[in-house]
């Protein structure tokens, strides 16, 4: 016979199980369908909007990748996300070396000027920004002048978690290092750079999809050939609003890329993300 104690906790696991199971269909579900009806036709989605391919149509998919403007459109984002992420990744680790391995008086108050830049959203900042990279730096419009607010903005973030997973590393391995001649330096180079690589790997992600996913910045900051995907999603369904079948399947190849790239990661990113939990 069971006791209470198991029934309740039986029970509870249920109720988790069952918001968990909700939450999932809620965030999946869309975009399923959206997946799905990539391989519809568009009188079949006039028809029976909640049903499934019958028959599979792939036309929908191979007219977005025959479409020059999609590739156009892929590399900007690539491009862009990719000069994002080394500018965060070598920034930020060589912002968070000295505030976990270094002891200075103006250490705690540096930190929280990060801290606080957490609270501080890019749309505050916009247009002073598009008037700074237009006007004032001449990047307007070039991948430079979006991969340098983005990765201002994902720095607080970045020395965030990386600060904490730098501190968690043995102080014995920089003494040791120091008593066989290595400098600070060195230290950092041939021994803090490769233990750090779960934390580094974490926070490139991290940039790598934030980048790909923004839209507001490129909005204001790009045009014509230098636009992104997000803003070619937009476009194409402002132009083939009649065209929802083809809507599917072009956002649904937009948001494969960093889908995949943070799916392969994301053993990596656990990893990172615990270690600065640790530290």
């Amino acid at each position: 016979m069971k006791t209470k104690k198991s029934q309740g906790k039986y029970g509870g696991n249920v109720l988790v199980y069952a918001l968990s199971l909700a939450v999932v269909a809620l965030t999946l579900g869309p975009v399923l369908y959206g997946v799905l009806g990539g391989f519809r036709t568009n009188a079949q989605l006039a028809q029976a909007p909640a049903a499934l391919p019958e028959p599979w149509v792939l036309s929908n998919y191979t007219g977005v990748l025959n479409n020059p403007e999609f590739w156009r459109y892929a590399l900007n984002s690539t491009m862009i996300a990719v000069l994002t992420t080394v500018i965060v990744v070598v920034f930020g680790i060589m912002a968070a070396y000295p505030l976990a391995r270094y002891q200075f008086r103006l250490r705690e108050p540096i930190f929280m000027v990060f801290v606080l830049g957490l609270l501080f959203p890019a749309t505050v900042a916009i247009v002073p920004l598009f008037i700074l990279i237009s006007r004032d730096l001449n990047l307007g419009n070039t991948w430079w002048g979006v991969a340098l607010p983005q990765a201002a903005f994902a720095l607080p973030m970045t020395v965030v978690i990386l600060r904490p997973f730098l501190m968690a590393l043995p102080q014995e391995l920089e003494e040791a290092a120091q008593l066989d001649g290595t400098s600070r330096i060195g230290f950092f180079w041939r021994i803090l750079l490769p233990l750090s690589g779960p934390g580094m790997v974490t926070v490139g992600v991290l940039a790598f999809v934030g980048s790909w996913n923004a839209y507001l910045l490129p909005l204001l900051l790009l045009q014509g050939e230098m636009r992104t995907l997000p803003l070619g999603v937009a476009d194409f369904s402002t132009e083939h609003s009649a065209d929802t079948a083809g809507v599917f399947a072009f956002t649904t190849l937009a948001m494969i890329p960093a889908l995949i790239f943070f799916l392969a990661m994301q053993r990596r990113i656990v990893s990172g993300l615990q270690g600065a939990v640790k530290g």
